[in-house]
């Protein structure tokens, strides 16, 4: 009999906790975030010009095109910045695979007219793979390659990249870092 009694209240307690844990919480959880932090919960989505969606904020996007500013290099498989796919590509720094791969970037970087020594950001895949931020200096470099291509003056283009400077988060963690996309949505509504 005792162990029927504890069976019994073992499914309630069970019952009980799937409500709680499975239902009200994670419903509690996302109206919460919805009510105030609305952008975030959404998925910081952003949108063009013409208002379609274009991208997240949080998700990096490929720009291959010379009046763009370049992102990170991304290493997830089966397409760049795959967010099913998220992770780095697991390669070490002397595996010849990665040292080719680098040697291409920056190839293309340099073909691309910059002349000055290429930031690792440009050149090498962040952990996640799909990390929307490059540094200050790699967006500076690439500033004469897109005010060539949009026509565009580079004092226009620096105080651009400058107005979308990103501080360290907390004011200490991490570096100052642009958003590639949101950046490249300015330059977008520049006429």
């Amino acid at each position: 009999m005792k162990t029927m009694k504890t069976i019994t209240t073992t499914i309630k307690l069970f019952a009980i906790l799937m409500v709680l844990v499975g239902i009200i919480y994670p419903f509690a959880t996302t109206a919460l975030a919805q009510l105030f932090f609305p952008k975030e919960a959404g998925g910081s989505l952003l949108h063009d010009p013409g208002g379609n969606l274009t991208g997240s904020s949080l998700i990096g996007q490929p720009f291959s095109d010379q009046k763009y500013f370049w992102s990170r290099p991304s290493a997830t498989s089966g397409y760049p910045y795959n967010p099913m796919a998220s992770g780095g590509s697991n390669l070490g720094p002397t595996n010849k695979d990665l040292l080719d791969q680098i040697s291409n970037r920056t190839e293309l970087l340099k073909s691309s007219g910059i002349q000055a020594p290429v930031p690792s950001d440009l050149v090498e895949a962040s952990a996640s793979g799909l990390d929307p931020h490059i540094s200050m200096q790699s967006a500076q470099i690439q500033i004469p390659r897109v005010a060539r291509a949009r026509n565009l003056s580079e004092e226009t283009l620096n105080k651009l990249v400058v107005e979308h400077v990103e501080n360290r988060q907390f004011g200490f963690i991490g570096e100052q870092r642009i958003n590639v996309l949101e950046l490249n949505l300015a330059l977008d509504k520049m006429k």
